[in-house]
Order: structure tokens, then sequence, then C-alpha cells
């Protein structure tokens, strides 16, 4: 096999070119065996395979700069740098990344998980290089979707300026952006592509620059070469911005790949090469449906059918269901997805209501002021999104939706920690940024049926920025039998003093018993603090559970009641400690003079790596285990009678 003499770039380049097509094939069949078992992003990097390997031939790593916009295509790029012998630990705890990681390898020039961003990033590099003299080329890939970002515009219009080699790779796996046509339009992408080309056209300049008045000779030639390409290949948005265009070229010819390339290297300044893929190319499943291959669990590859799928629904299933349900009974209801219509579970919504379905692109930016001006236009706007993309979109939620006390309910899938994708996915961040801004509402649900009450609150009988945060994977389905109705800024005393709670007036109840401890629990920490709560029990201990349910507005009433009537009390979030949940209720213990000790049971101020969510609650002390001996910790420390 081809492949295992692939150990580093500089092995590729000694190959014969009809070496090349035996080692596509290997790569993908290594992909397709590897991804099976461990899961991963396949259909993009089934994709990107030759590309990556004409990349890897035609210039110089690590000299040579290589960005991956998001990254999750970079499996190709990490077998040719000498990982292939990790895949078996791809995305695992303490195993490779499925990202580019510069800690992981000299070969990833810039660490990325989020879209849009490798042209910035490109040009970054590229400045710095010109400035300190270097002599190196810069290369950023972006795919076609990222293009709908903002920021990846931002990029463009800036990136005229640069003098040395700055190559923009479109990865165009979609057929959405528009192509030349015709006969004379496919002549013209041939010879703009050849190294004679460039030749001549160098010699030419340089001839001509030469001549008295060479330099009008050169403007003119330009001006005319313009104006017949308005006429027979129309000039490209890129070329408008200053950057020279190469393509569109077939992505899996390695031969077409390797000449163009090989042109783009030799330029200087900035110029983007158009490349056509196919996403899932190579498997048929992922070719049928690239979407569901996007990011796939373990998988049978006969089948394409994912393996030891639970029946159980997720959080984005039962949002699913409830969106369309409340949609259908009011036709004011919106929903809008930042390129994500499948992830978020608005899928079904799109067919059901597609007056009232918007998909903006990977844009949340652009996504949180156009629902503030459905908003501010009378209708009621549900904006279903990852937490930590909604992040990239902060100025517009406090300045846009949040000052003018715009009704937009933010559904904010992935909330905690998400597990394999690592420190770019993680959702730990929402509660601490959006606690800050003044009129924000946020809750969590502990429960399927929470997450649809609440989202029916958010919706119908709320007016005013609104986040509902809930986690990744199976909804629980436990505790169906609290049903207290949702009430703005009210918790749910599940247990008191290790009872069911009857419903009794918290304001009756101060004083009037002394328990050991209470439980504060949000969202997906419910179903940990109640077994928390069993083995404390069993402990010696009196243990009361409260369903915060809110962050903002916290609950003051059960505060008090809490704080009055227990000795210790312990929150328990799935979010960072700074700004968090734990923070809040500390806050208000210590503004109202109560003397209680409180235990802040959160994750660290800190990026948390991939790995399964157990391993990762286990890593950051939010396991049941790592709770009870803190606990006991903390009491002893405070009552040492126990």
């Amino acid at each position: 096999m081809i492949l295992e003499k692939i150990n580093k770039p500089n092995d590729i380049k000694k190959l014969s070119p009809i070496e090349y097509n035996q080692l596509a094939a290997e790569i993908r069949e290594f992909l397709i065996q590897k991804i099976s078992v461990t899961g991963g992003h396949l259909a993009s990097n089934l994709g990107v395979v030759e590309l990556t390997m004409a990349l890897h031939v035609v210039f110089n790593l690590p000299q040579d700069k290589l960005i991956w916009d998001v990254g999750h295509q970079s499996y190709t790029h990490k077998i040719l740098t000498g990982r292939k012998n990790q895949f078996d630990e791809l995305r695992k705890f303490g195993g490779m990344s499925g990202f580019p990681k510069r800690n992981e390898s000299d070969y990833d020039a810039f660490d990325t998980g989020h879209s849009s961003t490798s042209i910035s990033a490109g040009l970054g590099l590229a400045e710095a290089r010109d400035i300190k003299h270097g002599n190196y080329s810069v290369v950023s890939v972006i795919g076609d979707g990222a293009l709908t970002g903002g920021m990846a515009y931002e990029a463009l219009n800036n990136a005229s300026h640069v003098k040395g080699n700055f190559v923009i790779i479109l990865n165009d796996n979609t057929m959405s952006i528009s192509k030349n046509v015709g006969g004379v339009s496919n002549m013209l992408s041939e010879i703009r592509s050849s190294d004679s080309y460039y030749d001549l056209k160098e010699n030419i300049g340089n001839v001509l620059y030469k001549l008295p008045k060479g330099d009008k000779i050169v403007g003119a030639i330009k001006k005319t070469k313009s104006n017949l390409k308005q006429v027979i290949l129309h000039d490209s948005m890129f070329e408008s911005m200053g950057i020279y265009y190469l393509g569109p070229v077939d992505g899996h010819d390695m031969d077409k790949l390797i000449k163009i390339l090989n042109v783009a290297k030799r330029i200087k300044g900035p110029v983007l090469v158009h490349v056509v893929t196919q996403k899932g190319r190579g498997y048929k499943p992922a070719e049928r449906n690239p979407s569901k291959f996007h990011g796939i669990g373990p998988f049978d590859i006969k089948t394409g059918c994912e393996i030891n799928q639970l029946d159980v629904p997720t959080y984005s299933k039962v949002f699913s269901d409830a969106i369309c349900e409340i949609a259908k009974n009011d036709r004011m209801v919106a929903a809008i997805t930042a390129a994500m219509p499948d992830g978020v579970g608005l899928t079904k919504f799109s067919k059901w209501f597609p007056d009232r379905f918007f998909d903006v692109g990977i844009a949340e930016a652009h996504a949180v002021t156009f629902a503030a001006g459905l908003a501010a236009g009378g209708l009621k706007p549900v904006f279903a999104v990852y937490s930590s993309f909604l992040q990239r979109a902060y100025d517009q939620i406090l300045h846009d939706v949040c000052i003018q006390q715009l009704h937009v309910v933010f559904a904010i899938d992935r909330a905690g920690l998400v597990g394999s994708d690592g420190e770019t996915h993680q959702g730990i961040f929402d509660i601490s940024f959006l606690s800050s801004i003044p009129n924000m509402t946020i809750c969590a649900p502990k429960n399927d049926i929470e997450l649809k009450e609440m989202l029916k609150f958010a919706v119908e009988d709320f007016d005013g920025p609104i986040a509902i945060r809930y986690p990744r994977g199976s909804a629980c389905l436990l505790f169906h039998e609290f049903k207290a109705p949702v009430v703005y800024g009210h918790s749910e005393i599940m247990y008191v003093g290790n009872d069911m709670y009857q419903g009794e007036s918290l304001k009756e109840s101060l004083h009037t018993v002394k328990y050991d401890i209470a439980l504060l629990a949000l969202g997906s920490m419910v179903i940990t603090a109640d077994n928390v709560r069993k083995s404390l029990i069993e402990q010696g201990y009196t243990v009361t559970l409260v369903n915060a349910r809110f962050v903002k507005p916290v609950d003051k009433d059960m505060l008090d009641y809490v704080c009055h009537n227990h000795r210790l009390i312990v929150t328990l979030e799935e979010n960072v400690s700074s700004g968090g949940f734990g923070r809040t209720v500390c806050q208000y213990i210590s503004d109202s003079e109560y003397e209680n000790p409180v235990l802040s049971i959160s994750l660290p101020d800190d990026y948390i790596e991939h790995g399964s969510v157990d391993i990762l609650r286990h890593e950051t002390g939010i396991d049941e285990e790592t709770i009870i001996r803190r606990i006991n910790d903390k009491y002893i420390q405070n009552y040492s009678e126990k």
C-alpha cells in the first residue's frame, strides 16, 4: 500500500503522478474505516482528499503556512503530516483533535473550529511575513458555505493590500457559487491557469515597464483586457476586490490541481483558486446524504446507519416538535437558523412553515439583528443556535435586541459540555456572557416536558429577550411527576429535607426547620443533583433539591428560604464559574448578609479539550463522585459534628 509509505509531507512529493489516484483511494478507505469506529466528520473530508494531496505536493509545509477554515476537513492533512497512527484516538480524551491544533503539530499553522475565519487569519500571517521580509506562501482553504459568513468578506475586502503570495482556496462543494459557462470561458480559464500564460504576462510586463511611457502602455493593455473579460468572462467578484482569480478547476483531478496551484504559488499578492469538489466522494451513502455524514457517530459501513442509536429523543428533537406545535397555532412565530437546520432541529419547521423559516447562512451576527427586525415588525422570532456559535453575535444581542427590549427567543442548543469537538465547541460560556446584559432572561429546563413548557412560555407569555439553554444529546425523561407551571423568575422546589415538596408557601416555612444541605441545580445538572441527593441521604444528611429554572432573574424568595432553613448551600451548573449561576447566588447571599457557606459546583474558568462528556465531567469535577466528596469536605469544614 502506498499509504504505508506516507509519514511526512515530503513523502508525497516522491510519488509519480500515476500513484496519486491509488493513494487517494487508500486515504478514502482509511478514513471510512477509522471514522466508522470513532465517529467524526466524514463527508467533508472525503471531498478534499485530492485537494489536500495537491497542496502538500506543491507547497512546502511547515515553512509555507496552511490554514483550514472551520478545520473539520483537515483529516487528510493530518494523515499526510505523520498522524495517521493517531486516528484510533480521534476526538477521544487525550487523543488527536478533530481540528487543526498548533500544539498538536508544527504543520497546523492556526487553530480553527468556527467558520469564516481562515482568510482573516491567513491575511494576518501574510502581512506578518511581509513585515519580517519572509519568503513563503500562506494558504487559506475556505468552503463556499463559509463564504456566507460576513467575516470572510471583510477579510477579502482587506486582502488586496498584501504584497507577498497569499493563496485563498475556495472549496466549492455545493455548486452554490455561479460558474462561468461556455466554451470560450473554459478555454480562457485553461489559459489563465497555465505556467506559460503567467510567464508571458510577467515577461511582457517587465519589458514594457522599461520602455518610455511603458507604464501607460501597460495601463492601456490592462484596460483592454478588463473590457474583454467583461464581455467574454465577466469580471469575477473576487477580481473586482483586487484578488487574482483562477478556476474553476476539478478538485478531484490531481494533474489540474497541481498545475493551477503551481501558478497560484508564483503570484505576488492575493490569488483565489476556485476548486469544485464533491462532498462524500467515494462512499455512496455520504454522496447521497452529505448532511448526515457531516458529523456522524460510529456507523455500519455497509448500510451507512449509525450504531447504538438510542430511541430516546434528543433535546433538539423535543425543541423541533415543540416549536412546530406552537407555530401551528400562532402565525406570528418565525424560526431562524444560521446554516444548521438539521443540527438545531428546524428541518421539520422549514417544511411545515416555509414562509416563516429563514436560513441566513453562517452569519450569526446577521441572524440576531435580522431576528430583531422581525420582532420590531411584530413577529415572534425564535433563533435556534448552538451555544458556542451564539457568542459570535454578542454585540447584536446587546445593541440590536436588548437595548430595544425586543421579543426575541434564543433557543440555545448544545449548552454545556458537548464532548468530542473540543474547546471551540463546548457550550460553557453562554450564561456568563448573557447574564451581563441587563434585561436578558435566561432559563434552563430539567427535562423534555419542561423544555416544551419553557418554549411556550417564552414565545406566548413573555415579552422581551429570553434565552433557553439545553444540552446536546438525549433528553432527560425523568421527573415527570414534578409539574409546577413555568412562572417568570420562579424556581421549582422538588424535595425538602428528603421529602417531596408539597407546595407550601416558602415565606411561611422560614425558620421552621433547619436542614443540612440545599442543592440548587440548573438544567442538565438536576439529574446529577438528584443522584447526589440520594447518596447524601444514605450518609445521614437531610437534603433539599431545587430545580433553579431561571438564572436571570434568580428566584430571590427561594434563596431566602434555603438560606434561612439550610446550613450549606450548593449550586450546580454546566457553565464556567466566572459569571455563572453560582456567582449570581453567591452575590445575592452576600448582599443579603446571610452567613451560609456556599459551595459552587461549576466548570473551571478554562478551555476544555475534546473527549467523551462522561470523562470531561470527571476531569472538570462535576461528576457525582467528586461532587459528593466536595460537599462532605465543605460541610465538615463548617460543621465538624458531621
